[in-house]
């Protein structure tokens, strides 16, 4: 297998050669540090359920703050409510709000 890599990546991989103990060719690095990143575990984008807590009290309070007084008690928090569920169009492609693999998404309503 053939392929062309630019001056900096070429170096880094000379560089992470000349670091080993083994001294690899430029050929066998490459296979080693293919190797190496085949072999690591990616981690999952989605956010923790704590962090995102976190952050959607952090919006409700600021949105507290921010509220019109000249609206009704209902109406500030129907507008809350909606801003922070979000735009409906968007709600099925939200990372933290995915459905768990294997699992079913429930019918439930979130406020």
């Amino acid at each position: 297998m053939a392929s062309r890599a630019d001056a900096m990546i070429r170096a880094a991989v000379v560089k992470w050669a000349e670091n080993q103990p083994d001294k690899p060719t430029l050929a066998e690095a490459i296979r080693q540090l293919v190797s190496l990143g085949l072999s690591v575990k990616a981690r999952p984008r989605q956010i923790s359920q704590a962090r995102s807590k976190k952050a959607n009290t952090m919006a409700a309070n600021q949105l507290d703050r921010l509220a019109d007084p000249s609206a009704t008690i209902e109406e500030q928090a129907s507008r809350k409510r909606r801003l922070l569920r979000g735009p409906e169009e968007f709600r099925g492609v939200r990372v933290d709000d995915r459905p768990k693999a294997g699992s079913k998404r429930r019918g439930i309503e979130r406020s």
